[in-house]
């Protein structure tokens, strides 16, 4: 994600030589290469396939693609509608109130659509002579998370990249949400139960009374493999529960429901798109956003 520092300041201040690129990993990390490539965070961004609309397309379509044209020296428009795997189709775009799309100024003080491409790419940005944004590699590859890596790649022994695992679970919490939408600044109190809320899953899992009482033992890489493609299957989940609740007590019966099918329920943000509620919690059938005594 873009610092919060002038753009013209930031696009002049970033080394591109920093970085060595996906490819420079696999020689000495080949199963995390192999791994990673399949992922859907290697497939974030992309050229629009044959028939597909547009310049861009983000997302690698577990769930959706949305598309991004340029329009001009000035302006990106990303389009009113994107491809849902849900109807195998195409529909108003997450967030948009018309098919219409919305356009996009590449300054623009608020740096949106240099924001979009830096959290769908690894590296840094650029601006080409004609005005076009220009990735540093396509996909959220080995050094969004690991760091610039070309003195790593030079000499392995001296230079040792980042190593997020060793974050706590809040600065985990912090580092994923740069891209997947932060918990909340101080003094900001974010509607936790508006179901749009459900694809920020940093924000749900800081108001999770798991992760406050876990005491750092429950972060994003409890559950989520760093390298390989999402989990789709819930009970792969139970195990990561059971670190904690090794033996729960239930008031009714749960038959082979994995823990996640009750506590973090399927949430439709929007038609077409489901996510899990990361705010871990008892719920009613009825309400998957509203914890069950929760005050908000």
């Amino acid at each position: 994600m873009l610092p919060l520092l002038p753009l013209s300041l930031w696009l002049a201040t970033v080394d591109a030589s920093k970085y060595a690129g996906a490819e420079a990993c696999r020689k000495c990390h080949p199963a995390e290469f192999r791994a990673q490539s399949s992922s859907s965070h290697a497939r974030a961004l992309a050229r629009p396939k044959q028939l597909q609309p547009s310049d861009w397309a983000f997302g690698a379509g577990l769930q959706a693609i949305t598309f991004v044209r340029r329009l001009d020296s000035e302006y990106y428009l990303e389009e009113g509608q994107s491809w849902y795997r849900a109807i195998d189709g195409y529909a108003r775009t997450p967030g948009h109130r018309s098919s219409a799309g919305v356009r996009d100024r590449i300054f623009d003080p608020s740096a949106a659509i240099l924001r979009c491409f830096a959290c769908h790419s690894t590296g840094p940005l650029r601006i080409s002579k004609d005005q076009a944004i220009v990735p540093g590699e396509l996909g959220i590859r080995c050094e969004v998370c690991h760091g610039p890596a070309a003195a790593h790649a030079r000499e392995p022994a001296r230079f040792h990249p980042q190593n997020p695992g060793r974050f706590s679970a809040d600065e985990l919490n912090r580092f994923c949400g740069d891209c997947h939408r932060m918990p909340a600044a101080s003094g900001e109190s974010p509607n936790l139960r508006d179901p749009w809320n459900a694809r920020h899953q940093p924000l749900l899992l800081a108001a999770s009374a798991c992760f406050r009482e876990s005491k750092g033992r429950l972060s994003c890489l409890t559950c989520h493999s760093p390298h390989a493609p999402l989990e789709q299957k819930l009970s792969a989940y139970d195990a990561a529960c059971g670190g904690c609740h090794a033996h729960p007590r239930h008031k009714l019966s749960t038959g082979s429901r994995a823990c996640a099918e009750c506590h973090m329920p399927a949430v439709p943000a929007q038609p077409h798109l489901v996510f899990a509620n990361h705010r871990i919690a008892v719920y009613a059938p009825t309400d998957p956003m509203s914890p069950i005594g929760a005050r908000r």
